[in-house]
C-alpha cells in the first residue's frame, strides 16, 4: 500500500466511526464476496473493522476466472446465500445477478451524489470507482500525428497484426461485448468481433495487452486504464488514446466497480452499514489516489485525476439493461466463431 493510500485510510477512521452507527467492540460480521484485487480494497475493509468492530469476512477473486467464479458461486448459494455483499470489478455479472433476482434493494446514504447512468434504477446496483475502455499506444512506433482513434481500428486492414485485444468472455472486456451487441446489433457486432479475429492478437488479459504494448509486440491494445496507468508510471514508452470522439461515434466506455447486496444474505443490516461507507466520497478519492487510478463516480469528489473522466471527455451512452439481455447470444457467437479460430 503507498503512504497516500496509508494516509487517506488513517483520516477514513474518524469519519467511519462517526456515521457508521456501530460501537467498537460489537459482535457482527459481513460476508464480502469481492472481485475488486485484494491489495485495492482489503485496505478498506480493514479501515472499517477497526472503526466499529464489525469484522468484515471477504472472500476474493482470481485473477485467472476473473468474476466469473464468484458470480457463479452466488448463483450455487441462491437457496441459502453465504454472502452479504458483492464488491464487483466490473459491472455485467453484477447485471445477471440482478435479472436473476438475487439482489436486494437499498437506498444508500450518499446515493444522491452518484449520476443516475451508474446506478440501478430499482437501487439493486450502485456503480463506482470506474475504469476507461481505452487504446493504449506504443509512442515509440507510433507518432502523435499516426495514431489509432478508434476501437474499429483494431479491424482495418492498415492496422493488421499491429493491435491487440483481450479474451472477451471476462472481466470488463465481457463487459464491452456485451455493450457493443446491444448498441451495434447483432449483425454488425458479429462482424466487428470476426474481423478483429483477423486481425488482431488475442491476449488471455487486459494487463498482458498493455504489457505487449509496452514491450513493443504490438502497436497498440484495447485494454482498460488501470493496466494502462501501470504501465505509464512505470516509464513505459506507452501513452492513453481516449476512443470514438468524435462526432457520430460512440465515445469511450466506461465501466464502474459495482456494489450490491444479496437477496436474504445473512447480515442484512451490516451490508447495508458497508454500503454506506464504501460510496463515501472519502473511499472513492483513496481509490483514486491508489495504484490503478480509479475513476470516481461521486459527485462531490474534486481532486486532480491522473487519467480522464466522464466529466472531461465524451462517454459513451450505454443501456445497462440491454446489455446484459444480449449476453447470453453475445457469448454464444464468440465461443463458437472467434474462440475457435
Amino acid at each position: 500500500m503507498n503512504a497516500r493510500l496509508s494516509l487517506l485510510l488513517v483520516a477514513l477512521f474518524s469519519v467511519i466511526a462517526s456515521t457508521a452507527g456501530c460501537r467498537p467492540g460489537a459482535s457482527q460480521e459481513v460476508v464480502v464476496y469481492t472481485a475488486l484485487d485484494q491489495e485495492f480494497s482489503e485496505g478498506h475493509f480493514d479501515a472499517y473493522e477497526k472503526a466499529t468492530g464489525v469484522e468484515v469476512v471477504p472472500k476474493f477473486d482470481t485473477e485467472a476466472n476473473k468474476t466469473v467464479g464468484l458470480t457463479e458461486k452466488l448463483f450455487a448459494e441462491k437457496d441459502r446465500p453465504r454472502a452479504d455483499l458483492f464488491w464487483n470489478n466490473e459491472i455485467l455479472n453484477t447485471l445477471r445477478l440482478d435479472k436473476a433476482g438475487l439482489l436486494e434493494a437499498y437506498e444508500p446514504e450518499h446515493l444522491d451524489q452518484y449520476p443516475a447512468e451508474f446506478r440501478s434504477k430499482n437501487d439493486t446496483w450502485f456503480g463506482l470507482a470506474a475504469r476507461a475502455r481505452i487504446l493504449l499506444v506504443n509512442t515509440e512506433l507510433l507518432t502523435e500525428e499516426n495514431r489509432p482513434t478508434s476501437i474499429f481500428d483494431l479491424t482495418k486492414d492498415e492496422w493488421k497484426g499491429r493491435g491487440g485485444y483481450a479474451k472477451p468472455l471476462f472481466g470488463t472486456t465481457a463487459t464491452h461485448a456485451a455493450v457493443l451487441f446491444s448498441e451495434l446489433g447483432d449483425e454488425k457486432a458479429e462482424e466487428f468481433f470476426s474481423t478483429l479475429a483477423i486481425n488482431a492478437r488475442m491476449y488471455p488479459g487486459n494487463k498482458q495487452v498493455a504489457q505487449a504494448v509496452a514491450s513493443g509486440q504490438i502497436a497498440f491494445g484495447l485494454t482498460d486504464t488501470d493496466d494502462a496507468i501501470v504501465e505509464i508510471e512505470s516509464g513505459r514508452p506507452v501513452a492513453i488514446v481516449y476512443p470514438d470522439q468524435q462526432e457520430g461515434e460512440l465515445g469511450t466506455l466506461f465501466i464502474p466497480n459495482t456494489l450490491a447486496i444479496i437477496k436474504d444474505g445473512p447480515n442484512p443490516e451490516s451490508a447495508k452499514k458497508l454500503v454506506d461507507y464504501l460510496l463515501s466520497a472519502e473511499v472513492e478519492t483513496a481509490l483514486a489516489n491508489g495504484p490503478s487510478a480509479q475513476i470516481p463516480l461521486n459527485t462531490t469528489v474534486e481532486i486532480p485525476l491522473r487519467i480522464e473522466s466522464p466529466q472531461t471527455i465524451r462517454p459513451m451512452s450505454v443501456d445497462w439493461d440491454a446489455a446484459v439481455d444480449h449476453w447470453e447470444p453475445a457469448a454464444r457467437f464468440l465461443r463458437q466463431s472467434i474462440l475457435t479460430r
